[in-house]
């Protein structure tokens, strides 16, 4: 593939058998790259409610968004300043500010009892913005249920049970995060781009809309921009869902570099699927073939991630490059 393809998530759903075989057909083609575009049914006015309050955010005075940094959680909610979080790939750190959120599980809950640093209490700024925490919640609900159906089709597409990955998305610890990229030209010293070439470590990977151009996508060797069409969300496979299918479905590598012809700031959501920490990312049996031999041993989703956070320098007794924003 040398483009990224257009699919609607309700044909897959409502339409007839033909429809929905050209939608993974279609799929699957396009996550040849990494990447697809996907008509969906969340609510435009709640991305619009949503972005309103994260743009309100992101102005406040740096002092006062720091006061929302969840200390010992590595950047799995709360907010997390610029020159942070670093791309595994680079010792350069990104030019961007975060603030991330997520459901919470019960207390006593088994998984957050086994693995207390994946589930946290969002932490969110309701004081300074008023609302913002019940409209980030629900956004962060809905585009987990899209994607919780998009696996839907990816899972027909490589041989298994259509509702396979529902019972471990529905309790994984699923991350949304708000990211604002400032303007170049702020940059210290000129050096930094906005997001280093990377590849997402969960299953995929649901971008609703951006407020400019920016996000690049490694196709044959070249970079691409990635421009779906008005309304419609990108999906992004990650290195989880690279090692389940044995490597039928690559991860999309991608970046983030300001467009000369776009100056100024660029605000996107990001939500990240992942499945419960104590999946075993084990090869699907139908995407082991003679074809295509095993490839992959098994890991715990929990462990690719944290040794993931540890490159992306998001661990904070053990910071992989420090960079001061002052430098």
């Amino acid at each position: 593939m040398d483009a990224i393809l257009d699919v609607d998530l309700l044909a897959f759903e409502q339409g007839t058998a033909a429809e929905r075989a050209a939608v993974v057909d279609g799929t699957m083609r396009s996550l040849e790259t990494g990447f697809v575009y996907t008509a969906h049914d969340v609510s435009s006015d709640l991305i619009d409610s949503a972005y309103g309050m994260l743009a309100d955010f992101f102005a406040l005075d740096t002092d006062t968004k720091q006061r929302w940094i969840a200390e010992g959680t590595h950047g799995q909610t709360g907010y997390t300043g610029l020159l942070v979080e670093t791309a595994a790939s680079s010792d350069d750190p990104d030019w961007k500010e975060m603030l991330n959120w997520g459901d919470s599980l019960p207390a006593g809950h088994p998984l957050r009892t086994q693995f207390p640093t994946r589930y946290h209490d969002p932490v969110l700024p309701e004081a300074d913005v008023p609302g913002i925490a019940n409209t980030l919640l629900e956004f962060h609900r809905s585009i987990a249920d899209l994607q919780r159906r998009f696996l839907r089709i990816i899972a027909v597409g490589v041989g298994v049970d259509e509702a396979l990955f529902d019972e471990t998305v529905a309790v994984g610890a699923n991350l949304t995060r708000a990211i604002r990229y400032p303007p170049m030209d702020q940059a210290p010293g000129g050096q930094h781009v906005w997001a280093g070439a990377h590849a997402d470590i969960n299953l995929i990977t649901a971008l609703p809309r951006a407020t400019a151009r920016g996000l690049q996508v490694q196709i044959n060797g070249e970079w691409v921009d990635a421009v779906p069409p008005e309304g419609h969300v990108i999906i992004n496979t990650g290195l989880m869902l690279e090692r389940l299918t044995n490597g039928q479905v690559p991860s999309g590598m991608h970046r983030v570099v300001a467009d000369p012809a776009q100056p100024g700031q660029r605000l996107s959501v990001v939500q990240f699927c992942h499945p419960a920490p104590w999946t075993m990312l084990t090869p699907l049996p139908s995407c082991v073939t003679p074809e295509r031999p095993l490839k992959y041993l098994p890991i715990r989703s929990a462990d690719a991630l944290d040794e993931v956070l540890w490159q992306i320098n998001l661990v904070e007794d053990g910071r992989r490059v420090v960079e001061s924003p002052t430098d």
